[in-house]
């Protein structure tokens, strides 16, 4: 599949919303229920760290960064979303937002990336880990979804360049 990753767009919001309610219905991507609204979503994710993975036209998978703290310790790290569609998965989609997300994160001055996923979601836990997060522990028994409790592996990566003095 050829894809070209680039800015997340106001105009792509449909789709974006389109393929985080598919991650939502799989069970295995998110707590969440139910997809924000643009609004939401834009007041809850970093604007320099928004992108879209197109093929052709088509917006098949996103990348965004949202804070972690609004406390300015914390001011260079966030935590990581990357979704990709059903019918792109297992293609590289995630690859290519995941290399671009890192890059986009350190050119916004960020040290430390973060992601909090589902032990059962093999192929994000092995996405992760080929660009360099590390797990740092396990939240079990977090939360509950679908009726029963789910234990959340705790990532980051350290950026090399960023934070390094």
């Amino acid at each position: 599949m050829r894809v070209r990753v680039d800015a997340m767009r106001r105009a792509d919001w449909s789709r974006v919303s389109a393929i985080y309610r598919e991650g939502i219905a799989g069970g295995n991507a998110t707590f969440e229920t139910e997809a924000l609204d643009w609004e939401a979503f834009d007041r809850s994710h970093l604007s320099a760290c928004r992108l879209a993975a197109r093929a052709g036209r088509e917006v098949v998978g996103w990348a965004a960064l949202s804070s972690v703290s609004s406390r300015c310790v914390y001011a260079g790290v966030a935590e990581v979303s990357v979704y990709v569609s059903d019918a792109a998965q297992g293609r590289g989609v995630g690859r290519r937002l995941l290399q671009r997300l890192v890059r986009a994160s350190e050119a916004a001055g960020l040290w430390t990336l973060q992601a909090g996923i589902f032990p059962e979601n093999r192929a994000s836990l092995a996405l992760h880990a080929a660009f360099g997060f590390r797990e740092v522990g396990v939240r079990e028994r977090i939360g509950r979804l679908g009726g029963r409790w789910r234990d959340v592996i705790v990532l980051e990566r350290r950026s090399s360049s960023v934070g390094v003095e």
